[in-house]
C-alpha cells in the first residue's frame, strides 16, 4: 500500500522519458548559464578595472572580489536567455541524435517532454525570485556602497556631498538638505529644512524654514541645534537646540532609498510603503515588483518557444534557419520587454501590464507554435 501511494507523487508520475529530457535540458541549461555568466563576469571584470582601478589603487584580488559582488545581478537578468538558448540546444541535440524522432514515432506526443522542461523552468523562476534574487540584489547593494565610497574617495579624500532627504505625513511634508553627513556621530551638518503644510484641498503650502548647524535623528524626532527659523510673514527665530517630530527611522537620515534592482522581493513591499510616504512616485518600484512576480511564467514561456522551435526542425530539416529564428524571436521579446519597462517607468502605461505584457506575449507565441507544430 504504501508503495503505492508513493507512485502517486508529483515527481514519481514523470516517466523515464520525461526525466531523460530534463536531465538533458538541465545540462545544456548548465553550459548556457557557464558561458554567459562567464562573459558577463569579463566585462564586468574589465569596466571596474578601467573604472574604479584607473582612479583607486586596486589589486586584482579587490576587483575580483567587486566583480563577483556585481556580476549576479546581471546574470539573473539574462536568464531568460539561458532558458532560451539551453533548451534549445537541448531539444536541438535530441533532434540531431534523432531521439526526438524515435519519441514521436512511438506515439509520445510532445507535450509530455515540453510541458515537464517548461514546469522545471516556472520553478526555477520561482526559486530565482525567492532565493536567488534576494541574495543577487544584496551583493549588488554591498558593490553600489563599495563602489560609491571608493568613488568618493577618489575625488577628494572627504570631500562633502550634499544630501537631500524628504519625509512628511498626512498633515506635513518636509525637504530636507545637509551640506554633508557625519556617520562617525550620526549628524547632518549644515541643514537646511523646508516645511510644507498639507491643505484640505491637497495642495502643499509652503510654511516655514528652518537652517541649523546639525541635525541629528533619534527617538522619532530631529535634534537641531544652533538653529534659526522663520515662518511666511514672521521674524526668524533662534534656537539653541530645537526638537522636530520625524518618521523617519534612525538609520534612514544617512541611507538614500535604495534602486529598484538592488531591493529584494521581499523588501519591495515596504520600500513602496516608505516611498509612497516621504511623497516620491513609487512607479519604478511597483514596476519591479509586478517583473519579479511574472519572472517564472518568462523562463516558462522560454523553454516552451525554444522547445516548439526545436520541434519543427525534424519535420522541415533545416537547423540552421529555424535556430536563428528562434534566437531572433528571443531578442524581439526582450526589446519588447525593455520597451515595456521604458513605458512602464514613464507612468504610460500602469506598470502591471508593462510586466506582464512581455511574457504574456511570449508565452501565446510559443504556444500558438507548439499548437500549429504538434498534431497530436
Amino acid at each position: 500500500m504504501s508503495r503505492r501511494t508513493s507512485l502517486t507523487a508529483p515527481w514519481l508520475r514523470l516517466g523515464r522519458i520525461e526525466r531523460y529530457v530534463l536531465t538533458t535540458q538541465a545540462r545544456s541549461l548548465a553550459v548556457a548559464l557557464g558561458v554567459i555568466s562567464a562573459l558577463i563576469m569579463l566585462i564586468d571584470f574589465v569596466e571596474i578595472s578601467r573604472g574604479l582601478g584607473s582612479d583607486v589603487d586596486l589589486s586584482g584580488v579587490r576587483i575580483l572580489g567587486l566583480m563577483l559582488l556585481k556580476s549576479p545581478q546581471v546574470i539573473l537578468q539574462l536568464l531568460p536567455f539561458v532558458f532560451l538558448f539551453g533548451t534549445l540546444g537541448a531539444f536541438v541535440s535530441l533532434n540531431r541524435r534523432s531521439e526526438l524522432i524515435a519519441m514521436r514515432a512511438a506515439g509520445l506526443s510532445a507535450w509530455r517532454f515540453v510541458l515537464p522542461a517548461a514546469g522545471a523552468a516556472f520553478m526555477f523562476g520561482v526559486m530565482t525570485v525567492a532565493a536567488l534574487g534576494p541574495a543577487a540584489s544584496a551583493a549588488d547593494g554591498l558593490f553600489q556602497r563599495e563602489r560609491a565610497r571608493l568613488s568618493g574617495a577618489a575625488i577628494s579624500g572627504d570631500a562633502p556631498q550634499a544630501i537631500w532627504i524628504r519625509e512628511g505625513d498626512d498633515t506635513r511634508q518636509m525637504v530636507i538638505r545637509a551640506d554633508r553627513q557625519d556617520r562617525a556621530n550620526a549628524r547632518l551638518l549644515g541643514v537646511t529644512f523646508f516645511v510644507y503644510t498639507n491643505e484640505t484641498n491637497g495642495l502643499r503650502v509652503f510654511s516655514e524654514r528652518i537652517d541649523a548647524a546639525s541635525a541629528s535623528l533619534s527617538a522619532g524626532h530631529w535634534r537641531l541645534t544652533d538653529a534659526v527659523g522663520a515662518q511666511i510673514g514672521q521674524r526668524a527665530v533662534r534656537y539653541a537646540t530645537l526638537d522636530i517630530r520625524s518618521s523617519l527611522a534612525d538609520e534612514e537620515a544617512f541611507e538614500r532609498f535604495a534602486r529598484p534592482q538592488a531591493t529584494s522581493f521581499w523588501a519591495l513591499p515596504a520600500q513602496i510603503g516608505r516611498v509612497d510616504a516621504a511623497g516620491f512616485s513609487s512607479t519604478a518600484y511597483r514596476l519591479r515588483l509586478q517583473q519579479l512576480l511574472s519572472t517564472p511564467l518568462m523562463f516558462a514561456a522560454m523553454s516552451i518557444l525554444a522547445a516548439a522551435f526545436s520541434l519543427r526542425l525534424m519535420r522541415l530539416g533545416d537547423l540552421a534557419r529555424m535556430s536563428v529564428a528562434a534566437v531572433v524571436l528571443g531578442f524581439a521579446f526582450f526589446f519588447v520587454n525593455q520597451a515595456a519597462s521604458a513605458f512602464g517607468s514613464a507612468e504610460v502605461i500602469p506598470p502591471w501590464l508593462a510586466a506582464w505584457l512581455p511574457p504574456l506575449l511570449t508565452a501565446l507565441a510559443a504556444f500558438t507554435l507548439l499548437f500549429y507544430t504538434e498534431d497530436g
